[in-house]
């Protein structure tokens, strides 16, 4: 199942977003969003797996993110011209 989280993944073009339920849909395993939210916290591969463009269907980045937290999600995505509102992605410009 993780594999193909990663995969998912993979494809995320820079400056996009997508959320933890469109990466388990994506991947064939609809309604998973918490797994691949753990799969993630796993994330083998953080050169090769971007896990900073995967955020809550809401536009909120997880306190948990993995290497680093809020702060560094968020810089990862700004570097990468995503926009936000307020403290969350701008959802509506930058999902996928």
């Amino acid at each position: 199942m993780f594999r193909h989280f990663y995969e998912v993944v993979k494809g995320i073009p820079k400056g996009r977003v997508v959320s933890y339920g469109q990466v388990a849909e994506l991947a064939g395993f609809k309604g998973c969003a918490r797994q691949v939210g753990y799969a993630l916290h796993k994330n083998p591969d953080s050169e090769n797996i971007p896990c900073h463009r995967v955020v809550f269907k809401d536009g909120r980045m997880s306190p948990a993110f993995a290497f680093g937290g809020i702060d560094v999600q968020r810089r990862l995505l700004e570097d990468e011209g995503v926009g936000f509102i307020g403290d969350r992605v701008d959802m509506k410009n930058y999902s996928v």
